[in-house]
């Protein structure tokens, strides 16, 4: 099984991807996978999609290539967030609308939004009501807040509040591993055939 994290932040040495990567540890020290992939959209961003990739662009498909290898063979998903304005950063909108061939279909995901204060339920709706339709990812009834993120998940105990950052962790490796079980249930689910994007490709 390969579980795939997306640090959704533009931000170089982001709070976004010191989740992320706490999450990717998670993921492997406690063995809940075979096999991890961290994506980040800071120093890697993706320009902004036009229809010249359903054309088959060769710039494209150059370019999304190996990006839709490592997608189409992962099992599931985790989507960590920041949360700019009350919104779901740009660049991380504009990634969903390039997997119209499956790569992500049909397959669960895991919402975790960031905060530097109290906030972080915004993303967590909008990523629900317009991130999925086409590319068809199956986000968990499960998501976690990370809120006030700077004083949890940190390295060095001494720049961490451990009420939260006990109660962080203690609610990742959780909804962690309900993502495991569901990539486990939903796999038999792509195996059935009756996912098949042939007829209907985009959602309604």
């Amino acid at each position: 099984m390969k579980i795939s994290i997306i640090s959704g932040s533009h931000r170089q040495a982001s709070q976004s991807e010191k989740v992320a990567r706490f999450i990717q540890s998670v993921l492997e020290s406690q063995k809940l996978c075979d096999a991890t992939w961290l994506f980040k959209l800071a120093g890697n961003p993706l320009p902004l999609w036009d229809e010249s990739i359903w054309e088959g662009n060769p710039d494209w498909q150059a370019r999304l290539g190996p990006l839709s290898d490592q997608l189409a063979s992962s099992d599931g998903f985790v989507v960590v967030a920041p949360e700019w304005h009350g919104q779901v950063p740009a660049g991380l909108k504009n990634f969903f609308l390039m997997w119209s061939k499956g790569e992500l279909a049909h397959k669960p995901a895991l919402i975790v939004t960031v905060s530097s204060a109290d906030g972080g339920a915004y993303p967590v709706a909008e990523l629900r009501m317009s991130s999925y339709k086409n590319n068809r990812i199956c986000y968990l009834p499960e998501h976690v807040i990370v809120r006030n993120v700077e004083r949890v998940l940190n390295d060095d105990p001494a720049q961490n509040n451990p009420d939260a950052d006990g109660y962080f962790r203690e609610r990742i490796r959780y909804a962690l591993d309900i993502l495991v079980e569901y990539a486990k249930a939903l796999a038999q689910v792509r195996a059935s055939g009756a996912t098949d994007l042939s007829k209907f490709k985009n959602g309604m």
